[in-house]
């Protein structure tokens, strides 16, 4: 399907526009949305130049609308109450499926470099997909621990999300980094390589 890159921008124009009206907090809505509007930019503007396969802009837009909704609501917030209570959790884990696919963008990673030729081997396709993800969510995670230190302090605890979790940081960078692992096993199952 040749328009489903366009049908997904789209749709998720809509969902920005629906999820820009009345946010718990426009200061929290602005730093959520701005590296997913810097994100589909980025795809936006190099489409010509290279165009992903159907699977990676399905997969890449996963965190792009899930993090749209977390942004307006923050994510704490969203109504995600049927996962809390189905599994007894005490805490909203919206944030930790947000992140997992965060690690989906690990599956166009390795497309990106396989249909650039720069390797053929597929060890080293999802080695370079994960560890691009591992430091993409530690990278963010310093620039979240940044604003909330530096923002008004209810904006900030409400962009961090950590909901009284220590451990917030180091398990949103685990969530992603297994979601780069999946998307990498499924990269390597699914994509069809040349062979050599």
């Amino acid at each position: 399907m040749k328009k489903l890159p366009h049908i997904l921008l789209g749709l998720y124009a809509l969902w920005f526009a629906v999820m820009a009206v009345h946010p718990y907090s426009r200061e929290v809505w602005f730093a959520e949305n701005l590296p997913i509007v810097i994100i589909v930019l980025g795809l936006v503007s190099t489409y010509r130049l290279f165009r992903f396969s159907n699977t990676s802009y399905l997969m890449m837009a996963v965190l792009v609308f899930l993090h749209t909704a977390g942004g307006h609501y923050s994510f704490e917030r969203v109504p995600f109450g049927f996962i809390t209570d189905l599994f007894g959790f005490a805490r909203n884990h919206f944030d930790r499926v947000s992140h997992f696919s965060v690690g989906f963008y690990a599956y166009p990673i390795a497309e990106l470099i396989y249909r650039r030729g720069l390797t053929r081997s597929k060890g080293l396709l999802a080695f370079c997909g994960i560890t691009a993800i591992f430091t993409v969510a530690a990278v963010y995670e310093i620039i979240e621990w940044w604003y909330a230190a530096s923002a008004d302090p209810a904006a900030g605890i409400a962009f961090l999300g950590s909901q009284g979790d220590v451990w917030d940081a180091q398990k949103d960078m685990l969530s992603d980094g297994l979601g780069s692992i999946c998307a990498s096993l499924f990269f390597l199952f699914h994509y069809r390589m040349e062979e050599n």
